[in-house]
């Protein structure tokens, strides 16, 4: 079989988009974005109100890929080993035997991640960052591609756990999910009429279009992407205008700043160009940084969001030529 190129894996990427859309209604910008993590070895964090697709949208990203797939539903009383795995006594052999859990996959699903306390949201920890789980002093290593979808609610409503700024940190993308407009409201309940049926993705049309290999030659043409000193420069001196700001208490780190500058990368591919231009840090910047930042309490109760002081950074930070 003749290995992927740059410009099959692109097309594959494409229609990736394409089969979610059968699926979930409204959701384009998410959709790319977890597109956007799959190519920079990122994770995702999803947030919105219960009933905007969260879940479905994960589920129908795996039906669109040729990767092993878990879901774990994350309550009060999850413990880590049950995300990551125990060792098991064998009476027949007298020795313990290392029982996998569902983080040994492609893409694991942690819904509801916030509805968990910290200590089991932070055995996810090493999985995020080291791609391996450490078992009794034992490392063990995950299968790649890996890539942690996690959904959350919103904080303000009952039995959540926000999750800590080191756990946040780990995610390349935070995503919000809105309420859906009048019109794809409309669509999704005429789906809904028409038959569809969201435990079964196969019947909606949803087939596998990428893999592993055309994953893996994108990301390798996203790596040739070409990144001038001028938007490093630009990139840094956002990152670092964060921190400035008057209306945060904790702005974003030098990972966000390399987080920054892959994702731009990425959407620069796959907007079919093979360099980095300053709007490409602007489109990605409110989803790769909102989660990496800290409103100041005061900047809270006058109703001041992530989002609107990315935005007065972006208007602000003297833009490359």
């Amino acid at each position: 079989m003749t290995a992927p190129t740059a410009r099959s894996s692109h097309a594959a990427l494409e229609a990736l988009r394409g089969e979610i859309g059968k699926a979930v209604v409204g959701l384009d910008a998410a959709v790319t974005g977890l597109v956007v993590a799959l190519l920079c070895r990122g994770h995702v964090l999803l947030e919105g109100v219960p009933g905007v697709a969260k879940t479905l949208l994960v589920r129908a990203l795996a039906a669109s890929l040729n990767l092993d797939t878990k879901r774990v539903q994350f309550t009060p009383d999850l413990m880590p080993s049950d995300i990551t795995g125990s060792l098991i006594y064998d009476t027949r052999t007298a020795q313990f035997s290392f029982q996998q859990g569902p983080v040994f996959t492609n893409l694991l699903l942690a819904d509801e991640i916030n509805r968990t306390p910290p200590k089991t949201q932070a055995s996810l920890l090493e999985a995020m960052e080291e791609h391996q789980v450490s078992v009794e002093g034992s490392a063990r290593p995950l299968p790649e591609p890996f890539l942690v979808a996690a959904t959350q609610n919103p904080v303000e409503y009952e039995g959540t756990y926000p999750l800590p700024e080191a756990q946040l940190d780990r995610f390349l993308l935070k995503l919000n999910l809105p309420l859906p407009s009048r019109e794809q409201e409309l669509d999704v309940l005429r789906r809904h009429a028409e038959g569809f049926n969201p435990g079964d993705l196969a019947a909606a049309g949803i087939r596998p279009v990428a893999g592993p290999a055309e994953l893996e030659a994108a990301r390798e043409a996203v790596s040739k992407v070409a990144v001038s000193p001028e938007i490093t420069g630009y990139v840094v001196d956002v990152c670092r205008a964060t921190r400035e700001s008057p209306s945060l208490s904790l702005g974003a780190s030098p990972r966000g700043a390399k987080a920054l500058l892959s994702t731009a990368r990425a959407w620069a591919w796959l907007s079919g160009r093979d360099f980095v231009t300053p709007d490409d840090v602007k489109a990605l910047a409110p989803s790769t940084l909102r989660h990496r930042v800290r409103l100041r309490p005061e900047a809270e109760m006058e109703g001041v969001s992530a989002d609107s002081v990315i935005s007065g950074i972006l208007a602000h930070v003297p833009v490359p030529r």
